[in-house]
């Protein structure tokens, strides 16, 4: 028997609310989507003003984090990644019927070494995705670190 880590509602909100922080320090408007481990979304949030486009996408991004368990831009990272032409996995954005998020924005949430879920950004280009998930990747490091859990805070994340 295994016990489980499972992320809940006020982490997410830790999460959600220091990404949209850094958002709002780099001059962004992001959708920002915390997922459970099966990729089911915890919060889903639309900065104001930001485009219609974004919480899906977001939402696709933590998606394929927390399932893949791996940050999303690392499938078409040159030369190896695996979705690129030519590679094992071409094609694999198709799947899940075009949820499948192979490109930045996207970060496994890793707690004690185990994956708990997602969280994926949209709105800003791929360093500013990354900068916000980040920063809402250490705001949960920081909380968690009070009670002894540690989380994995970078952006090439493959379990």
């Amino acid at each position: 028997m295994k016990k489980i880590v499972r992320i809940e509602l006020e982490e997410a909100r830790l999460i959600v609310d220091a990404a949209v922080a850094k958002s709002k320090e780099i001059g962004v408007l992001e959708s920002v989507c915390v997922v459970d481990e099966g990729g089911f979304p915890i919060i889903l949030e639309r900065m104001n003003g930001a485009r219609i486009t974004g919480p899906q996408i977001a939402w696709n991004k933590a998606f394929t984090a927390a399932g893949h368990k791996r940050s999303t831009h690392l499938f078409t990272t040159p030369p190896n990644g695996p979705a690129l032409p030519g590679n094992e996995a071409f094609g694999i954005q198709l799947s899940f019927e075009g949820k499948f998020a192979a490109f930045v924005g996207g970060f496994p949430i890793v707690i004690d070494d185990e994956v708990v879920g997602g969280i994926g950004l949209s709105g800003g280009n791929g360093e500013q995705d990354t900068a916000a998930g980040l920063a809402g990747l250490q705001a949960l490091a920081d909380e968690l670190l009070k009670k002894e859990m540690k989380v994995l805070v970078q952006a090439d994340i493959k379990k």
